[in-house]
């Protein structure tokens, strides 16, 4: 007896592995400082959770359309209205997080030997799901004199004639890097030029910090892109709602009623009682919101720059989302408390095991090379984790 091939292809979730190990030895006594998670620390909003008990005392516990109640697919129709997406509720389909909703929309795309192209680094389960829909990875690897941007001359060496979508994160999980409209202005060319879709996953959009730039969807920047791109978002990061599994696709209509029927037959509606909850969250108070962005934002800025002040460690001053992207290399080839530090792996082996410090490892994002420090967790740990990673580097080093 064997599994299918397809299962012994698939890798556990290396970011959801690390922050599970780093509870353990937490639950143990342990004080480890968990960098490796990428978890709002914050409660979810008062009023949204709310929402959901008054969702539960009305008895708002039966099965829902599908593809989501139709209040809450108008309600993200209207958000991405203020994004310059024009989407009917028709064209938007909840799921069971945004994960989820990059399974559907690769589901609904991809035929076995289709080739996806993923830059590098990347969010560490996309060429987990391509290769669950039989699709190809193709792996195409950045530059950091780029800021970790594809090129589009990167774009058409990795095309062929079996090419058949490309993803964009932005901003992006690890890095934090954001594109300009410029630079996606280019990459919708190129996609329309090769007519392939587009899988946008913009999961991290309301995380961005700086004021001389703004989140662009790729989108919104002509028809032709929109017919061919598939929009991922859910709730989980800018509301603080990861457990409770809200995230959606928008497409044009022919893609949005495929992933409602592939959905129909897998999992149905999402819960409906954190339907209620997400809906709440798109029409109701912000303020909590507002008051998580500018705490990332110090956050952000504190671990950057003590990042910096650590001899042979470097980053990129991240734009968006809330992970820090951390350069080792000048670490390697040294044997520290009896393991040689042969690549990032090794590295965040002895951070968690002498210095209890989870970090995530960047083979786990297509690269060597790095580390991902996630701040979404508190000054207290921020403090700390840095003095601990300052401390590994100033003893071994």
């Amino acid at each position: 007896m064997k599994l299918s091939d397809m299962a012994l292809k698939i890798r556990p979730s290396s970011t959801l592995s690390l922050s599970a190990e780093a509870n353990r030895r937490r639950d143990e006594g342990i004080d480890v400082i968990n960098f490796s998670a990428g978890e709002p620390d914050f409660n979810t909003p008062e009023n949204i959770k709310e929402a959901a008990i008054k969702a539960v005392n009305d008895n708002f516990t039966k099965y829902t359309p599908y593809a989501g109640i139709y209040e809450l697919r108008a309600a993200v129709a209207d958000e991405l209205k203020k994004e310059g997406l024009e989407y009917e509720p028709e064209d938007i389909v909840i799921s069971n997080g945004s994960k989820h909703a990059l399974k559907n929309a690769f589901s609904a795309i991809t035929d076995p030997g289709d080739e996806v192209i993923i830059p590098a680094p990347y969010w560490n389960s996309y060429a987990d799901i391509v290769n669950m829909v039989y699709g190809v990875p193709v792996i195409v690897q950045t530059k950091k004199e780029n800021l970790f941007k594809v090129s589009v001359d990167q774009l058409e060496e990795a095309y062929t004639p079996n090419t058949k979508a490309l993803i964009i994160n932005s901003p992006n999980n690890p890095t934090g890097t954001v594109y300009s409209k410029g630079e996606l202005e280019k990459i919708a060319d190129f996609a329309v030029r090769k007519d392939i879709y587009v899988i946008s996953d913009e999961i991290y959009r309301r995380l961005i910090y700086s004021r001389k730039l703004r989140h662009t969807s790729i989108a919104s920047l002509g028809d032709d892109i929109k017919e061919r791109t598939i929009v991922i978002d859910g709730f989980s990061k800018s509301f603080s709602m990861t457990g409770w599994r809200v995230g959606y696709t928008a497409s044009n209509r022919e893609i949005a009623d495929a992933i409602a029927n592939i959905q129909s037959n897998s999992t149905s509606n999402i819960n409906s009682i954190a339907q209620m909850a997400a809906l709440e969250a798109l029409k109701g108070d912000k303020g909590e919101v507002e008051l998580m962005l500018k705490e990332f934002q110090h956050r952000r800025d504190f671990i950057a720059q003590r990042i910096s002040d650590i001899p042979l460690l470097s980053s990129i001053l991240p734009k968006g989302a809330f992970y820090l992207f951390v350069d080792v290399s000048k670490l390697l080839g040294k044997e520290v408390k009896g393991v040689m530090l042969n690549n990032s792996s090794d590295v965040a082996k002895v951070l968690l095991d002498s210095y209890n410090v989870a970090v995530v490892p960047s083979d786990a994002f297509g690269v060597s090379n790095y580390i991902r420090i996630s701040y979404a967790t508190s000054m207290r740990d921020i403090v700390e984790g840095a003095n601990r990673i300052e401390k590994f580097v100033k003893q071994n080093f």
